[in-house]
């Protein structure tokens, strides 16, 4: 499973015009999930998400974590992610899940979220979302909790 995090000061998904969801500072995540996911990637990526210290401490160093400042997570589903770009001038999608289990998944995902995260937001599988945000720094990084890690 992947997740592309952006630190962000503010950011909405718009789905056939309505706001769906939206958020002040915290973390946007673009999630793909790939064909051998199963909710082991995804809770790993989940603690990795919650964790991961992109935020500044008082010395301005990348020192605290969505936990530590109870910023905001937003999840927005990106099957593209795990496109095989490897050759050509056209990706393959053969590397993502099945769109069911994809969604399964993201769902999961984003149930888990909740129950543990006070402020979480998602975007809706499938559909053809309208994706703002101000990104802080920028600030950007690829996460990834591999399915061979739970075969291992």
């Amino acid at each position: 499973m992947i997740g592309l995090l952006q630190r962000v000061s503010n950011a909405q998904v718009v789905i056939d015009g309505a706001l769906v969801a939206a958020m002040d500072r915290g973390l946007l995540v673009f999630v793909g999930v790939e064909a051998g996911d199963g909710e082991a990637q995804a809770d790993r990526l989940l603690e990795r998400l919650l964790g991961y210290r992109v935020f500044a401490d008082a010395e301005g160093k990348m020192n605290l974590s969505l936990r530590d400042t109870g910023g905001g997570l937003l999840l927005v589903p990106q099957f593209t992610l795990a496109a095989d770009t490897g050759k050509g001038a056209r990706p393959s999608f053969s590397p993502a899940a099945p769109p069911e289990i994809g969604r399964a998944l993201f769902d999961y995902l984003v149930s888990r979220a909740r129950a543990t995260h006070p402020r979480v937001g998602s975007g809706r599988f499938g559909a053809d979302m309208k994706v703002t945000l101000t990104n802080e720094g920028p600030v950007t990084f690829w996460l990834q909790a591999p399915a061979r890690e739970a075969r291992g």
